[in-house]
């Protein structure tokens, strides 16, 4: 099986299945000397960890990391950092009544096509739970991009049909803050609410809902990324898109600046604090694929939880006509566990394109 590596000097191979005895991940072309919180790749891991509210899998992993390699007296060696994360609740029975089935809108028949051989249990590779290994690799990366002042933010936007209004993004210390107060991991207090409602509403009626992701990435020197095909915002989109349930990706004005004139959406250079800024930021922080020194903002859409607590028509291995129950631990809305993934990925893609950068000089 190829891709299970990500980027090209800032690099991570994620191994392991959803129901094996561990996940994991080898993160070469750290720099050495960073220091490695490991209580810090920790607490990133535990927002993402199952089981932490009502309206998430109640799954039970402690997503407990283990680093392997790589580092020494708490700083990166330069060498490769591996991390394992052990899986402790697997319930591989929850999935037997789907071993000859395919669950809609899951990867079961492509792989089973591509491969010949499927794990059912869980989705086994194509799981989402893989996810928690980037987790850990971007925290490293976040250590990394710590030393050179960037910063990355992201929340809950919109869940179905809700959507935040714009928060004030001058201070994203007081953003975090408001974002963890509340399970659905929205900065806006009053839309978090409405969000947990809603999203209980749609556990209880065995249904799932998809949402929308927001990030802002602060501090980003001018110069990162390339002109053709390794754009910055093309490598972000990328990384957004390997993530499960993940269906679409805009950055700046996305496709709303697609309703307006060039003379409404043209970024007007000017010099504040003898520094080259932007009037306004439509372009997203990033021009001609590269990144211009203004914030770095995209929005993440995430479809539905394709597993739904209902019965529906799918077929079996034989092609023959069936019905497959909803069973097992899973999430109604998987946005607010996604955050951190989210922002783990874009930790990686600027790490990858910063070490870039510095080899050019």
């Amino acid at each position: 099986m190829a891709g299970n590596t990500f980027g090209d000097i800032f690099k991570i191979s994620t191994f392991g299945e959803s129901h094996g005895k561990a996940i994991g991940v080898i993160l070469d072309g750290c720099p050495s000397n960073i220091e490695i919180d490991e209580a810090f790749i920790q607490s990133e891991l535990d927002k993402r960890r199952p089981g932490q509210s009502k309206i998430t899998t109640q799954r039970k992993e402690s997503d407990t990391a283990q680093i392997l390699s790589g580092v020494f007296e708490g700083k990166s060696t330069g060498t490769p950092i591996a991390i394992i994360i052990p899986n402790e609740d697997q319930r591989s029975k929850d999935y037997s009544h789907i071993s000859d089935k395919y669950r809609p809108s899951h990867a079961d028949y492509t792989y089973q096509m591509k491969y010949g051989i499927r794990d059912y249990r869980g989705g086994g590779r194509s799981s989402a739970r893989e996810t928690a290994a980037r987790v850990a690799a971007g925290a490293v990366a976040k250590l990394f991009l710590k030393k050179h002042g960037i910063e990355i933010f992201a929340h809950v936007s919109g869940v179905g049909d809700i959507e935040a209004p714009n928060v004030d993004s001058s201070n994203l210390n007081t953003l975090l803050e408001t974002r963890e107060s509340n399970i659905v991991r929205c900065a806006d207090p009053a839309t978090a609410q409405e969000m947990i409602a809603f999203i209980d509403g749609v556990r209880k009626d065995g249904d799932t809902v998809g949402g929308r992701i927001s990030t802002i990435i602060r501090h980003v020197p001018v110069g990162l990324g390339e002109p053709v095909f390794d754009k910055l915002h093309a490598d972000l989109a990328k990384a957004m898109m390997s993530i499960n349930a993940v269906h679409g990706f805009e950055y700046g004005s996305g496709f709303e600046g697609s309703r307006l004139r060039g003379t409404a959406h043209n970024d007007i250079f000017t010099h504040e604090d003898d520094k080259v800024i932007t009037r306004t930021n439509y372009s997203g922080g990033i021009q001609g694929g590269i990144s211009n020194g203004m914030d770095i903002t995209f929005r993440v859409a995430f479809k539905p939880v394709a597993t739904i607590m209902r019965d529906q028509q799918t077929l079996n291995q034989a092609g023959e006509e069936t019905t497959i129950s909803g069973k097992g631990r899973h999430d109604p809305c998987v946005v607010p566990r996604a955050v951190i993934i989210v922002e783990a990925m874009a930790a990686l893609v600027i790490a990858d394109h910063l070490l870039k950068q510095q080899a050019y000089r």
